[in-house]
């Protein structure tokens, strides 16, 4: 792979290649992905959306979109500092191409800021229960109708191939959705591969899937243009990642690393005790202790540590990036940045604390039980009449069920397949707030 082609300004429907030598610096192409992510309705959502803990009132606990901001930022970070070593390397980016340090920021914070986007209400737990409902629920009588492919992408359903679709899938009026530039979408892209064959090796790229297969042309034609390695055989699609797409990886596992362990400690989750002896590993070596001896509330101290904790990870990981970048540009890297951190066991020992203390709390547990019921029950409804209404069998209640689905997903789709996915996007794109809204509706139980 080489950085010309990775840096792509192309966008779909391009027929031309757009240089960087002229871009406006005013209105750069990659930061135009920016502005189109956080002005789009799929981003708003994440406001009412489980980070930890779903349906939280607390203030100071992290929704997806507060994470999401927060990783754009650390992205954004690592990518300019990358992007000073890659110039350094490559001066003839900057002199025959026009790129500078800060575009890999901004390729960087746009796909970090966008790396949630597509996942459904209630957190992972979110993307368990829609999958659960095609392999052991009420979906599970359409298996015989789809290919072995498309029932994958149903009962592994995934957070990051439904962002792709929300980023580039087109609807009546909205040619390629929001035409996000092809650096901006390979770096998103952490697992370019589809559905199956699952899980074929231990490449990092190959642990989950990037895209349905109603994606898989686009995200094929994207990832040829950028010069991606292909790395499977026969009618099975997948490539190597982007480079940048182990940078927006890395943001993420810097922030959900610290920042739910930051939130557990402020639930009174994790002790204050407990917490900075992990924390202190991490910083040791950058921390005042002069300053740190002031700080006279818990919030004050444990805000000044994450910061301290962020920073070493994030020189931590530009690190480890630049040391491997020839071997990621091979595609002979199947690591996370973060596997080959000189902090592995610390960032470890937190994960670990905050899966025990955090994710299994019974107010997590609880909520996903909650959950789970909401999105099957949702599910279960509007597929029974969306389907109904294909075929033209459709009860009054059904009609009345398609009266609560929003303008925009009205359209017809002729294939079994689409239908399915159609109904499970519009489901996943609900907050949880709107999720629990329509769950009560739809059983009698909302209040006025």
């Amino acid at each position: 792979m080489n950085w010309e082609q990775l840096l792509s300004l192309k966008r779909q429907g391009d027929t031309s290649k757009r240089l960087r030598i002229e871009q406006d610096d005013t209105r750069l192409g990659f930061e135009v992905d920016y502005d189109r992510i956080i002005f789009s309705a799929a981003f708003r959502s994440l406001q009412d959306k489980t980070q930890v803990i779903p349906l939280s009132k607390t203030d100071f606990v992290h929704t997806r979109l507060t994470h999401s901001l927060e990783v754009s930022v650390v992205g954004r970070s690592l990518g300019r500092l990358v992007g000073k070593k890659i110039i350094e390397k490559y001066p003839h980016l900057k002199e025959a191409h026009g790129f500078h340090m800060n575009d890999f920021g901004a390729i960087v914070a746009a796909a970090s800021l966008a790396h949630d986007i597509g996942n459904p209400p209630f957190g992972h737990s979110g993307e368990k229960a829609i999958g659960e409902y095609f392999s052991i629920g009420n979906g599970k009588k359409y298996q015989d109708k789809l290919s072995k492919k498309q029932w994958q992408d149903l009962i592994d359903f995934e957070g990051n191939a439904n962002g792709f679709a929300v980023l580039t899938a087109s609807r009546p009026g909205i040619e390629g959705g929001l035409r996000i530039s092809y650096a901006t979408l390979g770096a998103f892209m952490k697992y370019p591969k589809e559905s199956l064959p699952k899980k074929p090796t231990k490449n990092i790229a190959d642990k989950k899937y990037g895209f349905f297969q109603t994606d898989k042309k686009f995200f094929e034609e994207a990832a040829k243009d950028m010069g991606l390695i292909p790395n499977k055989t026969g009618d099975d699609i997948g490539f190597e990642r982007h480079p940048l797409a182990y940078l927006v990886e890395a943001a993420d596992d810097i922030c959900y690393t610290i920042i739910d362990f930051e939130d557990g400690i402020n639930l009174g989750l994790v002790s204050e005790d407990f917490a900075l002896e992990y924390l202190i590993k991490l910083v040791k070596d950058s921390i005042d202790t002069s300053k740190y001896k002031t700080l006279t509330t818990k919030e004050d101290r444990i805000s000044y540590l994450r910061a301290l904790a962020i920073g070493s990870l994030i020189n931590d990981a530009v690190k480890v990036f630049i040391d491997n970048e020839e071997a990621i540009l091979n595609g002979k890297f199947p690591f996370a940045l973060t596997d080959k951190s000189k902090y592995k066991a610390q960032m470890d020992d937190i994960i670990s604390i905050s899966v025990n203390n955090i994710y299994q709390s019974r107010e997590v547990i609880e909520k996903e039980i909650v959950g789970y019921q909401i999105i099957q029950t949702l599910l279960d409804k509007f597929i029974t009449a969306y389907d109904n209404k294909f075929n033209g069998n459709a009860s009054n209640y059904d009609a009345l069920i398609l009266k609560l689905l929003p303008e925009k997903h009205h359209f017809e789709k002729a294939d079994l397949y689409e239908r399915l996915l159609h109904i499970c996007h519009f489901v996943s794109l609900l907050t949880d707030g709107n999720a629990l809204e329509l769950f009560e509706t739809i059983n009698g139980k909302k209040k006025d």
